[in-house]
């Protein structure tokens, strides 16, 4: 790849581990996930061949996901994604496949950027205190109301906070 320059390399080594450059240290596939997802551009580069092997790496950290986590992919959809490799509709799955994977991270990022925006505008935890504050209100007037029905509370006494 002739942009890796640009990005931070990790190096694999034959004994399978990661070495980030940048940090001179090793890391786990749990580290190069949390580079994707703070969209950190990097590379992985095979030491003894000099291959570029980021998306081996990356198929890794997705199966890892699928195996921990709630999976993305049903069987069904892993069956089909194999059936198109070597056929006809090879490039036109992948192409698709990009593209509609694209607009849902776009459409993803456009909506935590607009809640975020919501909530620097109107914090979250001042809405939940206002609400706090109606709702003790209420239950201190319907209380009042029923002890006053009750003759327990005189009708002109107000109540001390």
């Amino acid at each position: 790849m002739s942009d890796n320059a640009a990005k931070r390399v990790i190096k694999k080594y034959p004994n399978r581990r990661l070495y980030d450059t940048i940090e001179s240290k090793y890391v786990t596939l749990s580290d190069v996930r949390k580079l994707v997802l703070g969209d950190v551009p990097f590379c992985v580069i095979d030491k003894k061949s000099g291959d570029d092997i980021t998306r081996s790496i990356l198929l890794q950290i997705i199966v890892e996901q699928e195996d921990t986590s709630e999976p993305i992919f049903s069987t069904e959809v892993l069956q089909q994604m194999i059936g198109f490799y070597g056929g006809s509709s090879n490039k036109l799955a992948g192409d698709f496949l990009r593209n509609s994977v694209n607009l849902f991270y776009q459409q993803q990022k456009r909506l935590k950027a607009q809640v975020s925006s919501a909530l620097d505008l109107a914090p979250l935890p001042n809405a939940f205190t206002e609400v706090a504050k109606r709702n003790l209100d209420l239950w201190q007037r319907m209380q009042d109301s029923f002890f006053k029905s009750g003759g327990l509370l005189d009708p002109g006494k107000e109540r001390s906070e």
